[in-house]
């Protein structure tokens, strides 16, 4: 049997990745995060342990355990292994690993944004995946709203941006709004 991933951010975008048997999952105990490193200008989107939490996202079959194109896509990020962490509907049940930025290369400071291009792409794929309360959820259960969002739209900067409708550009700028976010 093959080893999944779970996706939580751009990876839940089926539009981003090719990866087989893509189907919904939960990881438990987790929440997501916006975390800057001194990797580059932007901030990636890390998950952090939080007993407690559920957060939804994708999984996906890694087909011959040839993690090499994934960790590349990843790069800045640490895979660890999720264990019994995620829930899903696969019998027997795989090894599932996710991704998240290590403890020792996240800084506190900087002047980091969040690239709407990357934000687009996010919560395109939770509209496609789980509807409009899945949208509302992954803001929900996301930390580092404080950071400021670069508005990119018009020239993306995120080298797997997608187009999305007037509604979905709406639905990304009414979720930012109620949390008191204007892009830059």
């Amino acid at each position: 049997m093959h080893p999944y991933f779970f996706g939580y951010g751009s990876l839940v975008n089926r539009a981003t990745q090719q990866y087989p048997d893509a189907q919904t999952a939960q990881l438990h105990g987790w929440r997501r995060e916006w975390v800057r490193t001194d990797l580059r200008d932007v901030v990636f989107l890390s998950v952090k342990p939080a007993p407690g939490c559920v957060i939804d996202g994708l999984i996906a079959a890694v087909p011959g355990a040839d993690w090499h194109a994934l960790d590349a896509r990843e790069t800045g990020y640490g895979r660890v292994q999720s264990g019994s962490a995620v829930a899903h509907a696969i019998t027997p049940a795989p090894q599932i690993a996710h991704y998240c930025i290590p403890a020792q290369s996240q800084r506190r400071g900087g002047d980091h944004k969040i690239l709407l291009s990357y934000l687009d792409v996010v919560v395109q794929g939770f509209l496609r995946e789980f509807g409009s309360q899945g949208v509302a959820q992954f803001f929900a259960t996301t930390d580092g709203w404080d950071t400021p969002v670069l508005n990119d739209r018009a020239n993306p900067i995120y080298p797997r941006a997608q187009m999305l409708s007037a509604d979905e550009m709406r639905l990304v700028d009414t979720h930012l709004a109620a949390i008191g976010k204007q892009p830059d």
